[in-house]
């Protein structure tokens, strides 16, 4: 099985961070999801050259979809030699599974990939956060609502994205689907949707964060 990042593990680096455009605040898809919430390389880093870029994944209780999103991006930075560039967490809108591991079927599921999901435990996202990250990628509209809501500054909310907003294979669909109601077989495609729309978010940060490489 391959060997997965813990993404709830702090890191040191010196990557660059770079700006994120704040996302159209709407429920409609606009044309062209690469150019929705660009990652732009050419205005000022938010970050020292030795902080790594921090990212947070957020659903509704941190046990199925967000664990995915953390440990799948985790792992496609390390595969990419990136693992000391980046920060990865997650964690839910709401507490009710505060401190459980992820649902055993978003274990097996990512386990039948080669992932391991075995260490995380849900947390609620806490604003206070808002400050230290770099990005908040919500993984669906009613996150990404309720984030906005919670951030104490505008920059802040500027922060907040959604996922699928990185991903052109889906150009109608805003928000990856819950699979907490559905079988086995459900998690395995949002899986899918996760790993193709992670993709996607990391290759526009990499250009940016590989400038602090050495």
């Amino acid at each position: 099985m391959t060997q997965t990042a813990d993404p709830s593990a702090p890191v040191a680096s010196t990557a660059v961070a770079p700006r994120i455009d704040p996302a159209p605040r709407t429920d409609e898809r606009a044309p062209g999801l690469a150019a929705v919430t660009p990652v732009r390389h050419d205005v000022r880093m938010q970050q020292d050259a030795d902080a790594p870029f921090r990212v947070s994944f957020v659903c509704s209780g941190n046990i199925c979809r967000s664990p995915m999103a953390g440990i799948v991006f985790a792992q496609i930075a390390a595969d990419a030699g990136l693992s000391d560039r980046f920060q990865v967490e997650s964690a839910g809108t709401g507490d009710w599974h505060v401190g459980e591991p992820a649902d055993e079927r978003t274990i097996a599921a990512l386990a039948a990939r080669g992932y391991d999901g075995s260490r995380h435990r849900a947390r609620q996202f806490d604003p206070d956060r808002f400050p230290d990250l770099d990005l908040v990628v919500a993984l669906d509209r009613s996150h990404e609502r309720v984030l906005r809501s919670w951030a104490p500054t505008m920059d802040d909310a500027a922060k907040v994205t959604l996922l699928l907003r990185y991903d052109d294979a889906w150009p109608q669909q805003t928000d990856v689907p819950d699979p907490y109601y559905a079988d086995r077989h459900e998690f395995d495609r949002v899986l899918s949707t996760v790993e193709r729309a992670c993709r996607a978010l990391f290759r526009q940060l990499e250009p940016a964060v590989r400038q602090g490489a050495p």
